[in-house]
């Protein structure tokens, strides 16, 4: 297949990714904000959108469903990216990938037993054992804030962007694992068969970064 297929994320990095492919000069046919499809055609011949939840990104972009993808590096770092190449950090929906705990509470050292939720689950393990904790991962997808509340588990493991939901909740942050951005992937087999058509898109929305 000669065309390009692009898996975007919803939320807000795809309101954020839209007006930087416009730049780049790919616009959807129609207003996917407003529509509940989840396939696109869009302005250029033979390249279609996908939207998708950003941990079906990586999925679709590794299987070759998508040759193209834009995706959190937290995603990516969760994940991992076998099967993938890191083209481009586009630098939309920036945050930070923290952990948190009550405010006030003693954290807790090298050697010690801790328990985290988290939807990262596989970052968080890597991070505990790596800090030389002994961590029980609880894998959580939504209102982590509560889970030390209610002695659910000690810390947390999520994205940060002002803070403001954590303060609400008696929580503060604690340790940085990584700067997170949106990124440009592609698939290994389709950025050789589609060099060109995926290196023209790439420089472009360089150009739309940068400008």
């Amino acid at each position: 297949m000669s065309g390009l297929t692009i898996a975007l994320t919803k939320g807000r990095i795809l309101q954020e990714t839209l007006p930087l492919l416009a730049r780049a000069g790919l616009t959807p046919a129609e207003d996917i904000q407003a529509s509940r499809k989840l396939e696109f055609a869009t302005n250029v011949n033979d390249v279609r959108l996908l939207v998708l939840r950003g941990a079906d990104v990586t999925t679709y972009v590794r299987h070759g469903v998508a040759d193209l993808g834009i995706a959190g590096k937290d995603m990516l770092l969760e994940h991992g990216s076998d099967g993938l190449y890191e083209l481009l950090d586009l630098e939309i929906s920036r945050c930070r990938l923290m952990t948190a705990a009550p405010k006030g509470q003693p954290p807790k050292k090298a050697g010690e037993r801790v328990s985290v939720a988290s939807k990262f689950t596989n970052i968080a393990r890597r991070h505990y054992a790596d800090m030389g904790m002994n961590a029980d991962i609880i894998a959580l997808y939504g209102a982590l804030e509560l889970a030390p509340n209610v002695g659910l588990s000690d810390e947390i493991v999520d994205i940060v962007d002002t803070g403001n939901t954590l303060r609400a909740n008696g929580l503060e942050t604690r340790e940085l694992i990584a700067h997170v951005s949106s990124r440009l992937i592609a698939n290994k087999a389709a950025l050789k068969m589609k060099y060109a058509q995926i290196k023209s898109l790439e420089d472009r929305l360089r150009e739309a970064v940068q400008g």
